[in-house]
């Protein structure tokens, strides 16, 4: 039996299927967005977004929630660990026509978790279920939260954390398989996922890490029995991922992309990055963007070097026109470091 499932429900909210692309702070911004949309994640969610600063009505956070209606099913995702701003907050996302609302207690960054917010949120699982009770209370679409294992090794609460989630009405929940203290730093253990998915009984349980492909995804789902899956640096310069593990769970061919396909779908975004940003900002965005797509190519590195220090968006955009598809597209990985930013 196919672990594919179309449609997929979270709550009452239908969606088309059941992968989903992550929330990158720092990368999931409207162009990126414009990008995944085209190749139909089950849903997909913008940038994380401070309670506080949303109740306040901060004009650059409302910014970042900006989305067309290409986009849907979109989730709002919400950072913060104060119950008293969780129903305001989770309100402003329904009002604003998102499908589903999340609140984030996985983000491990020390200027989130300092405050005791995202991943801080792990050292108190009952405030969680205060949280989410609160925002469950306030809205009618779909609450969802994404965790991680836990702080550290000596502290996994993940199963527990599923439990409490669910006593306070959350329709699902995704866990990444690494502690907070690891970040993003060595392979996700798998281990609590399955033990979340053991433990939940009605809420829905979304895996999330190191899932890249096709066959990472198939690995996950048959592992963990987990209802879902959350792919997040598989989405980077690779927007199409989405099909390939579709193809995949179907059992279908899944072809690799040719040079001159990421070349293109490169330089859609750069469009749509031209459109949303201003000119300093495009350049700036582009350096990263630009070696998503050619991060593992042979033969690019030029290309990454040059475009890493690109500060004009014309700069950009003639050397992806002109970048030498013809005698670079047999060439095989390379998995050498680079100028461009690896992680977000």
């Amino acid at each position: 039996m196919s672990h594919f499932k179309t449609p997929f429900f979270i709550g009452k909210c239908e969606l088309p299927n059941n992968i989903f692309y992550a929330p990158l702070a720092g990368c999931s911004d409207f162009p990126f967005r414009k990008m995944s949309s085209k190749y139909h994640p089950g849903l997909m969610f913008c940038e994380m977004v401070k309670m506080d600063a949303l109740v306040r009505h901060d004009q650059n956070t409302f910014h970042m929630l900006d989305y067309d209606k290409e986009m849907h099913p979109i989730a709002g995702q919400l950072c913060g660990s104060k119950p008293e701003l969780a129903g305001k907050a989770a309100r402003i996302i329904e009002e604003l026509g998102f499908d589903t609302v999340d609140l984030n207690c996985g983000c491990p960054v020390d200027k989130v978790t300092k405050d005791g917010s995202g991943s801080g949120m792990l050292k108190h699982p009952e405030l969680i279920g205060e949280v989410l009770a609160n925002m469950v209370a306030a809205v009618r679409i779909p609450v969802t939260v994404k965790i991680r294992a836990g702080w550290d090794e000596t502290q996994i609460n993940a199963p527990q954390i599923t439990q409490i989630a669910e006593q306070a009405g959350a329709a699902a929940i995704c866990i990444h398989g690494r502690t907070r203290k690891q970040a993003y730093k060595g392979p996700a253990n798998w281990d609590y996922i399955k033990a979340c998915k053991a433990v939940a009984r009605t809420i829905k349980v979304i895996g999330n890490g190191d899932v890249l492909d096709g066959p990472s995804a198939q690995r996950m789902f048959e592992y963990t029995g987990c209802d879902a899956v959350l792919v997040a640096r598989g989405t980077m310069g690779h927007p199409w991922v989405v099909e390939d593990i579709i193809k995949h769970l179907l059992g279908q061919d899944v072809g690799e992309r040719s040079l001159e396909e990421r070349r293109q779908v490169l330089m859609e975004h750069f469009l749509h990055t031209l459109e949303y940003h201003h000119a300093r900002r495009v350049a700036v965005d582009m350096r990263r963007v630009g070696c998503w797509y050619f991060k593992k190519s042979a033969g690019t590195r030029s290309f990454r070097d040059a475009i890493s220090r690109a500060d004009h968006p014309d700069v950009v955009k003639e050397l992806i026109l002109n970048f030498p598809v013809e005698s670079l597209d047999t060439a095989t990985v390379d998995e050498s470091e680079d100028n461009c930013e690896q992680e977000c």
